[in-house]
């Protein structure tokens, strides 16, 4: 008998740790781990590093809850041919009945409520049993790493894609806490809202289609250029080479025509190259460093899909508020 409640006792401390630190970890804010990391702080790296990896976590949450469960069923077993040697219909109702109600509360629904209301210093402080049973548990989590790379060839979303979109639902509930904790003003919430609605979207959904797009050649006259900027209220224009089958070779600014002498040579200054399939944000960034540039999105086989500017993609944000 008390070996049996000694098992009982190690089964429900084990499911109790499982079941806390798989709530605890999806509840960590990535943020503050890279921040105490930085820092010099251990444990979070190693937090760090499991978050980069969750399932190796869930594999070794998932192996330790069923080696909990099956020595609670053992440590059962022992304690009813102990209580009960003759067995008898008590035997197989009253254990269940007991055990059940008890390794719910205390094995796993108040284990998960504490470490919801603490994640990050309760973690911190489970890392290392947490890496001791990743590591006792390795050869079996290996299989299950294994499974779920065979299960990922039949499922349509990639790994990637669903922890960006975990990545920003933490950012945006960052931003809700924060706005309510008085750290953010409305307006840098929102602009900040709508740069996350639009950054994972292809550049070709912003840009000028090549079609709509007025577009100069080395033959025209200064005049000429600045009649049709003016026109079309167009600030950078493209320019085709006329004497190479309209070959685009660069854009000139609307400011340099009524800067430049009249006589002097035409210079276009070159694109900022962008595939039709890269990001809002990365097209952004591009054309900010680049400094009033001229983006020349292309797509397959280096075909022409349309032009877009900084300030376009900027708009285009600020309309998503």
């Amino acid at each position: 008998m008390i070996a049996a409640l000694a098992l009982f006792v190690a089964a429900l401390a084990m499911n109790a740790f499982f079941s806390g630190t798989e709530t605890g970890f999806f509840r960590l804010s990535r943020l503050r781990l890279v921040m105490e990391g930085v820092a010099g702080d251990r444990m979070s790296r190693i937090l760090l590093w499991f978050a980069n990896q969750p399932s190796i976590f869930v594999a070794t949450a998932l192996v330790g809850n069923n080696l909990a469960n099956d020595l609670t069923s053992q440590a059962v077993i022992l304690a009813t041919t102990s209580l009960w040697p003759a067995g008898g219909i008590l035997a197989k109702l009253l254990p269940p009945l007991i055990v059940t109600p008890f390794m719910f509360i205390c094995g796993d629904l108040l284990p998960k409520n504490v470490f919801f209301n603490a994640p990050n210093r309760l973690m911190r402080r489970s890392t290392p049993l947490v890496v001791v049973a990743a590591v006792i548990f390795a050869p079996i989590t290996f299989v299950l790493w294994l499974l779920s790379l065979v299960l990922q060839l039949f499922t349509s979303e990639r790994p990637e894609e669903l922890r960006l979109s975990l990545a920003r639902r933490e950012l945006t509930a960052m931003l809700v806490e924060g706005h309510e904790a008085g750290l953010l003003r409305p307006v840098q919430r929102t602009l900040a809202q709508a740069m996350l609605a639009v950054a994972a979207q292809p550049v070709k959904n912003y840009a000028t289609p090549v079609s709509r797009m007025v577009r100069v050649t080395t033959t025209m006259s200064r005049s000429e250029m600045l009649r049709l900027a003016q026109r079309y209220n167009r600030t950078l224009l493209p320019v085709e080479d006329f004497h190479q089958k309209r070959r685009l070779i660069g854009f000139i600014r609307t400011i340099d025509l009524f800067l430049d002498a009249p006589a002097s040579e035409l210079h276009p200054e070159p694109f900022v190259e962008l595939n039709e399939n890269e990001t809002f944000l990365s097209a952004l960034g591009k054309l900010s460093v680049a400094e009033d540039a001229l983006g020349h999105v292309t797509g397959a086989g280096g075909k022409t899909v349309g032009f877009v500017t900084g300030r376009e993609l900027r708009q285009a944000m600020l309309r998503e508020q």
